[in-house]
């Protein structure tokens, strides 16, 4: 099986930069991120605070009535060993309206209305903070789609999005992010017990090493099979893939001139950046 471990220091090293160099040229000193009380933004929280100094992070809570008490107290964990700026800011009060003209509605939709509520309120703050929106989703959520579009997967920036869940856990281990944290089932934390390898049917270390050598290694699916992965897995990651394509893009636009965002605009550079 593939080993997906990382040099934890110069991961550190790379991505602090990223932070800094992206921020600042875009012309701003600071950042906002929600705080969810899961490793992958209290990770991004710590290389904002170790990049910017935790005067410039603004964390931001946003709790659901049925949102975890642990996963407030462990954002609260993050807040108070960094010294970063906070914010609290119910959502409920915000969705329901919207939940309850839809009795029938199920618990996909909830979700996506409470990440979307999230995105609008991360979005406002970076303009009374006066600083971009900082990422928080890794590379297996997004290979699989598992993210809301304009919601959890909306920011400026995302410095972890290139780390699988388990290399979030080992540069987690290595920034110093609290072991209550290392040590619980992720979840988006969207309903009571909703946890997310329950909800995508394997966890994420099974689908990290398929991932790294279907997309990184660029094995074919026969090669996977043949590495010991069951093909019904296989079959089921590389369609999740495919499928949310169009979370991982900018919206396509058609083609009209001789140079198009998204084809042939694409660098800063192009620009004289």
């Amino acid at each position: 099986m593939p080993d997906l471990s990382i040099d934890t220091e110069l991961a550190r090293t790379i991505l602090t930069g990223f932070i800094k160099t992206e921020i600042t040229r875009s012309g701003f000193s600071r950042t906002v991120l929600g705080l969810s009380g899961g490793i992958d933004s209290a990770l991004a929280c710590y290389l904002a605070a170790e990049a910017l100094g935790p005067e410039n992070v603004l964390a931001i809570r946003m709790p659901y009535k049925t949102s975890s008490k642990d996963s407030l107290e462990h954002a609260q964990l993050i807040i108070d060993d960094l010294g970063v700026q906070s914010l609290t800011t119910p959502i409920t009060d915000m969705v329901d309206p919207l939940i309850e003209r839809f009795p029938d509605m199920e618990n996909r939709r909830k979700g996506n209305i409470m990440a979307r509520q999230r995105m609008i309120i991360l979005f406002d703050q970076s303009e009374a903070f006066k600083g971009l929106v900082l990422g928080t989703g890794n590379k297996t959520e997004i290979l699989l789609g598992y993210s809301t579009l304009y919601g959890d997967s909306a920011c400026a920036i995302n410095p972890i999005g290139d780390l699988y869940k388990t290399q979030v856990r080992e540069l987690s281990r290595a920034v110093g992010v609290p072991q209550a944290l290392l040590d619980k089932a992720p979840s988006a934390d969207l309903w009571i017990g909703q946890t997310d390898e329950q909800e995508l049917g394997f966890t994420y270390e099974e689908a990290d090493r398929l991932l790294y050598l279907l997309i990184d290694q660029r094995y074919k699916p026969e090669e996977c099979v043949e590495a010991g992965f069951a093909a019904n897995f296989v079959k089921a990651v590389i369609q999740r893939v495919r499928k949310n394509q169009f979370k991982r893009v900018l919206p396509p636009i058609a083609k009209l001139s001789n140079r198009t965002m998204g084809y042939d605009f694409l660098y800063l550079r192009d620009w004289g950046t």
